[in-house]
């Protein structure tokens, strides 16, 4: 399929009302995976993301083959470098085209200080990568400075690694730190399976003991990255008695994208956690919404298309990180945004940037490029809900959410061109 055509519920008989049994956390399931393959795989990991990059991160990890090819998964391939290095296989890491534009320097590095012998097959701090082995430089190298300001999975590549370590490790974070939350996921899951951990936030450490992991069984739980496109969903429903649950959240989550709360709630959106997830209910909208994407990038595309459809002014900050993902979410945005009569402008450079309405209704069904970048394929996909709209390419959505457009359809007309 090269498109897909989504058509407003108008054109249906029933109201908005839906029940979607969300697709697990990838992010979860993927630091568990590499946990559980460092206590042997003895662990008991249940409700495991069927996510593209998930399923290659377990199709890895059992491989015997002497290259690794992550495909697009940024994820995988920083967490299985550090993996394949402490574990003293060989292997060659590698991946699609943008997968080698995307760069690993900085876990390189901190990994040969460690002991780890890495070598670049092609251009210098970025893959694919030859992994040739680890030996301990000597047992007092258990310390290591890297910014903490590039990428949240650098910190906890090394982190999760680090209870196997002689002599264990301390982080020392430079500069601000991106994404916490991801690190925290990371530290509390190490902590679950008896890593003795300890995040001193304002001296920016992180201290790992040598203490191996115990295996115990563990529970994955829902996907809050995958819920904010249905947080967009009920916050663009003209039916004003919308109502979609969403299975499988906790109130108390370990994902920083649970943050989707707080923002959609300015954008019309009140949650009601039950028993068996959220339900999501429409509420009023404000007028303008100011939101930090530090902690939570992987948000800011469906925020801010959901902000230009509904005519929200929206100022964001700590997007920078979106450049060095699947492709230059900034510019991605920037680009599709003005195919629904939107803009995305940069106010400060590389820092400030403002979401403005530019017209109500495009002048015909916009279709949207997706760039080989999932995100961009389910952050356009909700403005169905009141316009006729093209996704282009959409089985990108494979990679953290396949059964994305037949969930859409409990909602939408859905129809594959």
């Amino acid at each position: 399929m090269n498109a897909v055509r989504l058509i407003p519920p108008s054109a249906l008989t029933h109201s908005v009302q839906a029940t979607i049994p969300l697709a697990s956390s990838k992010s979860e399931s993927n630091r568990a995976l590499i946990i559980d393959a460092l206590t042997g795989f003895r662990c008991d990991l249940q409700n495991l993301s069927t996510a593209r990059d998930t399923q290659t991160m377990i199709r890895l990890l059992k491989s015997t083959d002497n290259i690794a090819d992550v495909l697009d998964a940024g994820t995988t391939m920083r967490f299985l470098t550090a993996y394949f290095s402490i574990t003293g296989q060989k292997k060659t890491m590698t991946g699609t085209p943008r997968m080698c534009e995307r760069p690993i320097g900085i876990l390189v590095d901190a990994l040969r200080v460690l002991g780890a012998d890495i070598t670049y097959l092609k251009q210098a701090g970025y893959p694919p990568l030859q992994i040739n082995g680890f030996a301990p430089a000597t047992e007092s190298t258990n310390r290591l400075s890297i910014r903490g300001d590039v990428s949240s999975q650098y910190i906890s590549a090394l982190v999760m690694i680090a209870p196997l370590l002689p002599s264990g490790l301390t982080l020392e974070l430079t500069g601000a730190i991106g994404s916490q939350p991801y690190i925290d996921m990371t530290l509390e899951q190490m902590r679950y399976f008896g890593a003795e951990v300890q995040a001193d936030w304002e001296a920016k450490t992180i201290t790992v003991a040598p203490e191996a992991y115990t295996p115990k069984p563990y529970a994955i739980e829902s996907d809050w990255s995958g819920a904010s496109y249905w947080y967009s969903v009920a916050a663009l429903a003209t039916d004003q008695t919308a109502e979609i649950n969403l299975l499988g959240l906790k109130a108390k989550s370990l994902q920083g994208d649970s943050a989707i709360v707080d923002i959609m709630r300015s954008l019309g959106v009140e949650s009601t956690f039950t028993e068996s997830g959220v339900q999501l209910t429409k509420c009023p909208t404000a007028e303008t919404l100011a939101w930090d994407f530090t902690d939570c990038p992987d948000l800011a595309q469906t925020v801010a298309v959901c902000a230009a459809v509904k005519g929200v002014v929206l100022r964001l900050t700590g997007i920078e990180s979106l450049k060095i993902k699947e492709t230059d979410r900034v510019a991605a945005l920037q680009a599709e945004l003005q195919k629904i009569g939107a803009e995305l402008v940069e106010i400060e450079p590389n820092h400030l940037y403002e979401v403005h309405q530019l017209a109500i209704t495009p002048s015909a069904p916009a279709t949207i490029d997706t760039y080989d970048d999932h995100r961009m394929a389910m952050a356009f996909a909700p403005v169905a809900m009141r316009h006729e709209i093209i996704i282009d390419e959409p089985g990108v959505v494979a990679k953290s959410y396949p059964s994305f457009w037949d969930d859409m359809a409990r909602v939408a007309t859905v129809e594959f061109m």
